[in-house]
């Protein structure tokens, strides 16, 4: 007769394979042209590896009970590589701590596995408390550099404060996604960073730097907007001045603050980007993704910005552990121009939705811009009714 142990284990191990192998389908409904949302999340906590997660020691644990939980699973990094879709995600575990672990799928859109073994990311003298929303940049250098948020405890907190926190931007780098090598944290003279991201090539010879500044480590203060820096060399990456080249805006879904989500995506018409936008509701903080372009030659210089939000939480991904949250640091462009957008909900689950440069480009060309009043928002919606009136 199986022991318990036995029998549990073979249900999980069975339950696991059968999520691991699941089909993922687009969405059925026509949508708005622009994306496909995708059915399933692409990754959950439950897709973390089973050992990981369990004791396989029926000695040490014989009623097969999970050791180490897993939380959630969100804000991923991205890119294409050896001909699979690589995404490094936050994984959380119950007990609150993140850590980065490599996901692959064969397509992009379903059979994500998690490599063997979490990222194992260098200390520096000052060790993290926390590690999250790690953007993946492969850069002309020839490395593939990593841009997470670092989070240790603010040193000057109150006595009784266990929650005040400082963060900046930490950098590692690697050749293989395997071993990864630490650099220093960067140093700006902007207060506490967020949301950095390294642009992909060179610009007059230096590292461009997409930042976030801040006066705290949640609230923007006066800080807020996405800036542009420079670096002469990675390894003392000290940005000096920041341009805030996209600022936050009154009554508009990037109000109260906004980052910069993955690096752009180069194409024949401008740099396009992927940015979250946040706002105050009454029901608490409200994330949504928004698009832009800018200047193939001037970065600074915003060509193209389409009114409102690109993407919105939906049905169940409005529920999770922070609510009504969409946030994206990933992308991958292919080579036939199919775009696969990851995204968190809630800050729970990872998502895909596909779409094409070309879409993206003509979305962000042809939408109308944000006029910021609700009289200028009904002259647009006339302008286009009087327009379609003509083709009658």
């Amino acid at each position: 007769m199986a022991t318990l142990f036995e029998t549990r284990k073979q249900t999980v191990q069975s339950q696991h394979e059968a999520l691991l192998g699941k089909k993922n389908n687009p969405v059925a409904e026509a949508g708005n042209g622009i994306f496909k949302r995708y059915v399933n999340p692409v990754v959950t906590a439950a897709h973390t590896p089973l050992n990981w997660r369990f004791d396989f020691n029926e000695k040490t644990n014989p009623f097969f009970q999970e050791r180490i939980g897993m939380n959630a699973t969100f804000n991923a990094g991205a890119i294409k590589w050896n001909g699979k879709y690589i995404i490094v995600v936050r994984v959380e575990g119950v007990d609150r701590k993140s850590f980065f672990a490599i996901a692959e799928s064969p397509n992009g859109v379903d059979n994500f596995e998690f490599w063997d073994k979490p990222c194992v990311i260098p200390q520096l003298e000052e060790p993290d408390t926390n590690v999250y929303d790690m953007r993946l940049t492969l850069h002309e250098d020839g490395w593939i550099y990593g841009i997470f948020c670092t989070e240790r405890k603010d040193p000057n907190a109150p006595a009784g404060d266990t929650s005040a926190a400082i963060a900046n931007a930490g950098i590692v780098r690697t050749k293989d996604l395997v071993n990864w090598e630490r650099l220093p944290d960067l140093i700006s003279n902007t207060g506490q960073q967020r949301n950095v991201v390294l642009h992909a090539e060179f610009v007059n010879g230096k590292y461009a730097m997409y930042t976030r500044p801040q006066d705290g480590f949640i609230d923007v203060g006066s800080g807020g907007g996405i800036g542009l820096g420079y670096i002469d060399d990675m390894t003392n990456p000290v940005v000096n001045e920041e341009k805030i080249i996209f600022g936050k805006e009154y009554h508009t879904i990037y109000e109260l603050k906004n980052g910069l989500g993955p690096a752009p995506i180069k194409t024949e018409k401008g740099w396009l980007h992927q940015a979250h936008g946040v706002r105050n509701t009454a029901a608490g903080l409200r994330y949504t993704i928004y698009l832009f372009m800018t200047d193939l030659e001037d970065l600074t210089k915003v060509t193209h910005k389409p009114a409102g939000y690109f993407l919105a939480p939906e049905n169940e991904e409005r529920v999770g552990d922070v609510s009504n949250v969409l946030f994206g640091n990933g992308w991958i462009a292919d080579e036939d121009g199919t775009v696969y957008i990851y995204y968190a909900s809630s800050d729970t689950r990872m998502h895909v939705a596909v779409s094409t440069v070309d879409k993206l480009v003509d979305y962000c060309i042809n939408t109308p811009k944000d006029t910021f009043t609700s009289a200028g928002s009904v002259q647009t919606i006339i302008k286009q009714v009087e327009n379609n009136k003509k083709l009658l």
